[in-house]
């Protein structure tokens, strides 16, 4: 498709809508579902369109939805229940906040942080503020108090945008704050009301006097992790990272004008926030936001959008899987569902219940320098790296040392690499300044960015970017996932791998959420194996014990068992097993139902404060 400039209306038959307003009832049109590309022409595509990133390095992902505006002003962009816009309207509202941000004297590089639920105006915003030169800080809406402080004072913000509902939020952390930046309310009124600002600014595309020289090298957002161990670091994306994600992802998926992903992961993120709705506004398609993730709702919603693609988490996944069966599980048009995280035992169970023709797992991190992609739909991998790509994708699989939680080193000082199908710490090389892979653009703190580049690793002088994920290379050039370092711990001379051990016991009947960890025990080397599990009353304690000592080997089977309501999760669906751990196995601490078996047990038994203080003191063999 030759594409535009907006000035130029594309079909001349359709006027387009009023500029910055949004449409409520959008309009669902329905495109024919097409026939799977090859491999290789998935590649070749993606290819194609990341390409254009080197060569118009002023070509940014709100550049591109303004060509599309040109192209096809009335195609919805993205949609939802509460606002929608067409390509025209979302335009027009990008810049809209870009003169915000220039009334505001936001200039190159200053951050704004957004604090807001998902809904089609957050992309708008940082989309908006990022077009000339600002800097936007995507917060976590789950974090209140010194949490929420603590990644607004990171991002040392000029101003904050508040959504409305989440007032009561970002009160709870001012008085953590050191500085207070200028709060601006997202649905609210009043002098600091963000829409009356917005209503007030003129909506046509920027004047040459307004445009700012942006380029792919700038900064565009800062994305925090999840902070599972500890408090969230934010990482920094560029606009040439951001155009990369929205690339491969459009050509890998295939993704064109007629599609529709159904994207209901956090804004915040990202997977939601960039992967999710950047690939489909590069390729022209619609992108429908959820508020939030429901497994009730989501196949009501694949069919009533009319979506053809949806982005996942794994453990979405298996709480799909986990539902009822329904009628309305294969009554939609989907062709593809893409996302990280499906596990090998749940991969063909979730696809043959639901009927997904294609599944894209792929494997890649915010603050990561390279990425992998399962093209080939092969379950339970996380990706393969073409030979022609290798220089895009400079990835290796070090052997690691999990007491001294670092790589392990030869003779020579440098690293080795590990054998076929041994599981080591991944990386990923980092290029210079002139190299199109492989970059590594750090968190905020440099303090944090060194912890994650390794030096001298196969090379005097080298530098890679360390992963901090266990993997495992077979024998027909796939990577698969083994786990998280700091998930893997050693008990009786042995490694054990979390993930394993969780996938064991999710296979068992009546468990329907597990979440697996190493605990300290004293007199004891190491760290022991305890699962919290979620069951349900089909769970029997015995059967259990049977399961696992014909799946595990006896160092791997867990000596704790802890019986949990729930589990806590992260926003973008991971465990967060800090408060686990800490817990331990102390009845004196912990109140839910604790067990101990142990490798020649015979059952797994109550654990009482008699029991436990025996262990403490070395009484007991384990």
């Amino acid at each position: 498709m030759n594409i535009q400039p907006r000035s130029v209306t594309a079909d001349a038959t359709q006027a387009p809508p009023a500029r910055g307003a949004a449409t409520t009832a959008p309009s669902v049109t329905k495109s024919p579902v097409t026939k799977p590309p090859s491999v290789t022409k998935s590649w070749l595509r993606a290819i194609e369109i990341t390409s254009r990133i080197e060569t118009e390095p002023r070509r940014l992902l709100a550049s591109v939805i303004d060509e599309w505006a040109a192209a096809a002003p009335q195609r919805d962009a993205i949609v939802s229940d509460r606002e929608s816009f067409s390509y025209a309207a979302l335009a027009d509202r990008i810049d809209r906040y870009a003169r915000w941000a220039l009334t505001n004297g936001i200039g190159i590089g200053d951050v704004v942080c957004v604090l807001m639920p998902n809904r089609p105006d957050y992309l708008a915003a940082w989309l908006g503020i990022t077009k000339v030169g600002g800097v936007a800080a995507l917060i976590n809406t789950q974090l209140v108090g010194a949490s929420l402080a603590h990644c607004i004072e990171v991002a040392q913000p000029k101003h904050v945008i508040v959504a409305d509902e989440l007032a009561e939020a970002f009160a709870s952390a001012r008085p953590h704050l050191a500085q207070a930046p200028r709060v601006w309310t997202h649905g609210g009124a009043g002098a600091d009301s963000i829409d009356q600002a917005l209503a007030a600014l003129d909506a046509g595309p920027l004047a040459p006097h307004e445009r700012r020289e942006v380029s792919i090298e700038h900064l565009a957002l800062l994305i925090y992790t999840s902070g599972t161990t500890g408090l969230p670091k934010a990482a920094r994306v560029t606009h040439r990272r951001v155009m990369s994600w929205a690339g491969w992802f459009a050509g890998l998926t295939d993704a064109g004008p007629g599609d529709r992903m159904y994207n209901c992961l956090p804004i915040y993120h990202s997977v939601g926030g960039v992967v999710a709705p950047g690939s489909l506004l590069m390729a022209g398609g619609s992108v429908v936001i959820a508020e939030k993730f429901s497994a009730s709702r989501f196949w009501d919603d694949i069919a009533r959008w009319d979506c053809t693609l949806f982005q996942y988490i794994g453990e979405l996944c298996r709480y799909l899987l986990q539902a009822p069966p329904r009628a309305r599980d294969t009554q939609h048009r989907l062709r593809l569902a893409c996302g990280n995280g499906l596990r090998g035992d749940v991969w063909e169970a979730f696809q043959a219940r639901f009927a997904i023709p294609r599944i894209l797992e792929f494997y890649a991190s915010t603050e990561g320098n390279f990425s992998l992609y399962n093209v080939e739909g092969r379950p339970g991998a996380i990706g393969r790296v073409p030979s022609f790509l290798a220089h895009r994708f400079p990835a290796a699989i070090v052997k690691f040392d999990l007491d001294s939680g670092l790589p392990l080193r030869g003779d020579d000082g440098l690293c080795v690499r590990c054998a076929r199908n041994e599981p080591g710490e991944a990386i990923g090389r980092i290029g210079d300044a002139a190299d199109r892979g492989g970059r590594f653009e750090g968190y905020t703190s440099d303090a944090a960015s060194d912890t994650k580049v390794l030096r001298d690793v196969f090379a005097r002088g080298d530098a890679w970017y360390r992963t901090g994920d266990l993997m495992r290379l077979d024998d027909q050039g796939f990577f698969h996932f083994v786990d998280r370092i700091g998930d893997t711990f050693r008990w009786k001379g042995e490694n054990v791998a979390a993930s394993e051990v969780a996938e064991a016991i999710a296979a068992c009947p009546g468990v329907t959420d597990v979440s697996v960890y190493g605990v300290s025990v004293p007199q004891h080397d190491g760290r022991a194996g305890m699962a919290a599990l979620v069951v349900d009353a089909r769970f029997d304690i015995d059967a259990l014990h049977r399961h696992l000592a014909d799946r595990l080997p006896s160092y791997a089977r867990p000596l704790f068992l802890r019986l949990r309501p729930a589990l806590e999760i992260t926003g973008t669906f991971k465990q967060n097993k800090q408060d686990l751990i800490r817990d331990g196995f102390d009845p004196g601490v912990v109140s839910d139902p604790l067990y101990v078996g142990g490798a020649q047990a015979a059952r797994y038994v109550a654990l009482d404060e008699d029991l436990h203080r025996r262990i403490a003191a070395g009484e007991l063999r384990l």
